[in-house]
């Protein structure tokens, strides 16, 4: 595949699954949230891209240093320096964050190592942090999850961590709660 033929796939893999998951809220008569850090506003971007999704989307926080996670979100700096900002913690804290800042049903957070530098042995590149909250659940319900993309590749991990991100929108996905750790292709 070249690059070109690459991009197109990805771009209708993305809105795609960006369109069925503001139909899929749109009938469930709610409105999500996004708070974004690796993945840079492409969450976002994939929703707004879509006609119509001002009746779906609330709201977006693009929040990429731990400053803008404190400041925009009201992540606490204790969790940011206890667990780092690519942790479950700060996940967590971003999504109740995006929650409580808006006026969305379901906020989906990401923050994540998408290279090719910044890794560590402890956090290597591909991993991708995720975290749902839903408005009225229980915080300690709230689902989050690492996941390891298996590229080192910037554009595929970022690519991957959307599509994982515009998956957790979906209204079939209120059910999951806090799981394991997982390894997925990018």
């Amino acid at each position: 595949m070249t690059e070109a033929t690459t991009e197109a796939s990805r771009q209708a893999s993305r809105d795609d699954l960006a369109t069925q998951v503001l139909a899929n809220n749109r009938v469930a008569g709610r409105r999500v949230a996004v708070a974004e850090s690796c993945t840079g506003g492409m969450v976002c971007a994939a929703l707004t891209d879509i006609a119509g999704s001002s009746d779906v989307f609330s709201a977006g926080f693009i929040t990429y240093s731990a400053d803008a996670k404190k400041t925009q979100l009201e992540v606490s700096g204790e969790i940011l320096e206890t667990f780092g900002e690519v942790s479950l913690a700060t996940a967590w804290a971003m999504a109740a964050g995006a929650l409580a800042k808006s006026d969305a049903d379901v906020a989906v957070a990401i923050t994540g190592i998408a290279g090719p530098g910044g890794g560590s042995e402890k956090k290597p590149v591909g991993q991708v942090v995720f975290a749902r909250a839903l408005r009225g659940q229980d915080p300690d319900d709230y689902f989050t999850q690492r996941v390891q993309f298996q590229s080192t590749d910037r554009a595929a991990i970022r690519h991957a961590a959307t599509l994982f991100a515009l998956d957790l929108l979906q209204p079939e996905k209120d059910s999951l709660r806090p799981s394991e750790d997982i390894e997925l292709p990018a």
